[in-house]
């Protein structure tokens, strides 16, 4: 089952995708259950025409809300923003292969020099944005001013930044600059070098928590407050880019169009003309049954109700295409607040869902695998961990998880206080107790999931209500969750859509704005820390530690596994060379046309 994804660092490249997955349709093992396996690729029959590239190319993007309309990859919160504008390359530095290896050959190259600790970027020769002004060094380096600022809306920051030396004084606000990272032939020039405190082996890989792999238009922005930047009109109404495609026009929260952009640098796109439009869940499949669309936003990320894949299966003019995501589905408690002063997130011990036994509980009972059976169809399955199986390297496969167990589940309440009064549990102190549950609006299927667990947790004995009295929309649900402090919401489910670096410190950190849940102890700090210290060059070392984390936010549940799933689209078959195959870093430009409309 899918909720709409949040967007974490790194996943604002479409050229970044997940790992190819094998043949279509059959099912396979992979650690976490049975599910469907799938080809990363699709090419339609025939051969591309004049007419078929002449005409456009027609995406959904499958959401139950408007998009927010924010471009720039350092200031977008959400998946939606990603997808619309992911035409324009989403700023993305680097080329990467089959494991998400940097590579050379993108809009810029990169050196790693452990022994000096610095990373040094060089732009290509012919990088411009899509207005024709030069893709510069200072470029490269202004997104960590927007990350870094006291003052900024962005909520990528993060402790991994501040392995940059200058960045915690500069995210004081006791610097007006970034010591750390300097222009050897300029702020115009072609190379940015970044001065580390430490270096990490994460670095290797796009989308890491140390090395930010998108550029911004300084000479365009400035000018603009930082604070101020997201509401900009650079931003929602006239953004530039440097990817395949310039934006010829933005429809707030419901479309965008796209031509080709003559500024690019890399391979010349055959398909003249794209348009990306919301549509809802609900209506997704009679869509794309009246051929309105040729396959869904998102790649390897994309959001389609598993409860409706066997109809989109069926679709005689669609293929389906997919991987495995790098996204999952979970449950988050609100367990404290952020503390706007020192901008660290803290547990408060008095919090309702403060004890452990209690969210525990709430996940044992919920009994995930039946939902997932119910309407999973092989594309979604119960999750065992905070980390998905496509990062098999450090995916913990041996977890257990939380499978079901009501009887578990009332004997942690039992032992930890909560007793029955009436028909509900009282909270330790015998007060009375209600927990509020906010999720988002979305399909009848998810809708019914959230009834099903709300009548899982009253057979537990809680009184669980929703939040408001029914689903909220999303960008009501994120503003609510987004606050310092808030008492609205108890326990919450939401999905993360996970970069192509696997560390989880931009969204579980002490000092992660992502962290909505506020979960912050020593301990947790300590592990995520050991991911990428010296010791973590070794493989087997961190893979080690990764699951050690994975074990000890099991053993906390302040955030607990939901769901795995596949990011599978329908792919109509006038479509050719669509793939979301890691390699694959001219998506956009790969793609073909055989005939004038979807066939």
């Amino acid at each position: 089952m899918s909720k709409k994804k949040w967007l974490t660092a790194g996943i604002a490249m479409l050229s970044v995708m997940t790992l190819a997955a094998c043949s279509n349709g059959k099912s396979s093992e992979s650690g976490a259950g049975k599910h469907v396996s799938m080809s990363a690729t699709y090419s339609g029959p025939g051969k591309a025409t004049t007419a078929g590239n002449n005409s456009t190319l027609k995406i959904a993007e499958v959401n139950d809300a408007p998009f927010a309309g924010i471009f720039a990859p350092t200031l977008v919160t959400n998946a939606e923003d990603s997808d619309v504008f992911s035409p324009g390359g989403e700023g993305s530095l680097f080329n990467v292969g089959k494991d998400y290896k940097i590579i050379d050959g993108g809009l810029a190259n990169q050196k790693i020099n452990r022994s000096a600790k610095t990373i040094t970027i060089t732009l290509r020769k012919d990088a411009k944005w899509s207005n024709g002004a030069k893709v510069t060094a200072k470029d490269v380096e202004y997104p960590y001013e927007i990350i870094g600022n006291k003052n900024t809306t962005s909520q990528q920051y993060s402790a991994d930044y501040a392995a940059i030396k200058g960045m915690a004084s500069y995210h004081a606000g006791k610097a007006k600059t970034i010591s750390g990272i300097t222009f050897p032939d300029g702020q115009n020039g072609r190379t940015t070098v970044i001065h580390y405190s430490k270096m990490s082996p994460s670095m290797k890989y796009a989308g890491n928590s140390f090395v930010w792999t998108t550029v911004e238009p300084y000479e365009y922005y400035k000018g603009i407050p930082i604070a101020r930047l997201a509401s900009s009109s650079k931003v929602r109404k006239n953004p530039i880019f440097i990817g395949p495609y310039k934006l010829d026009k933005v429809v707030q929260g419901e479309s965008t169009s796209w031509s080709p952009n003559k500024y690019y640098y890399g391979k010349t796109p055959k398909v003249k003309h794209i348009t990306i439009q919301v549509v809802s869940t609900n209506n997704a499949l009679a869509a794309f049954k009246s051929k309105k669309y040729d396959f869904v936003a998102g790649g390897a990320n994309s959001v389609m109700p598993s409860s409706q894949y066997p109809k989109f299966k069926k679709l005689s003019d669609y293929g389906i295409a997919g991987t495995p995501s790098m996204g999952y589905d979970y449950f988050g408690f609100n367990v404290g607040h952020m503390d706007t002063k020192t901008g660290l997130n803290v547990m408060d011990k008095n919090s309702k869902m403060a004890n452990k036994n209690l969210r525990r509980a709430m996940i044992y009972a919920a009994n995930v695998n039946a939902v997932e059976k119910k309407f999973g169809n092989g594309v979604s399955w119960q999750a065992n961990t905070l980390i998905p199986p496509a990062f098999k390297d450090v995916y913990d496969a041996k977890n257990p998880g939380f499978k079901y167990n009501m009887k578990k589940a009332k004997s942690l309440l039992d032992k930890a206080g909560y007793k029955k009064s009436g028909k509900w549990r009282t909270d330790p102190n015998g007060k009375k107790l209600v927990i509020h549950l906010g999720a988002m609006q979305s399909s009848a299927a998810t809708e019914a999931e959230y009834q099903f667990y709300l009548q899982q947790w009253h057979k537990l004995g809680l009184n669980v209500k929703m939040t408001g009295g029914k689903p909220m929309e999303m960008n009501s649900f994120y503003s609510t969750l987004q606050k310092p402090k808030q008492t609205s919401i108890d326990v919450f489910l939401a999905s993360w859509s996970l970069s192509t670096e696997p560390t989880p410190t931009q969204i579980y950190g002490v000092d992660a704005p992502f962290n909505m849940g506020h979960f912050a102890t020593k301990k947790n700090t300590a592990l995520m820390k050991s991911l990428n210290n010296n010791k973590a060059w070794n493989a087997k070392y961190r893979a080690q530690q990764y699951k050690k984390w994975q074990r000890y936010m099991n053993s906390q549940a302040a955030y607990a596994p939901e769901s795995f799933s596949m990011a599978w689209s329908p792919v109509n078959k006038r479509v050719k060379g669509y793939s979301v195959a890691p390699t694959n870093n001219e998506f956009w430009s790969n793609l073909s046309l055989t005939a004038a409309n979807p066939k």
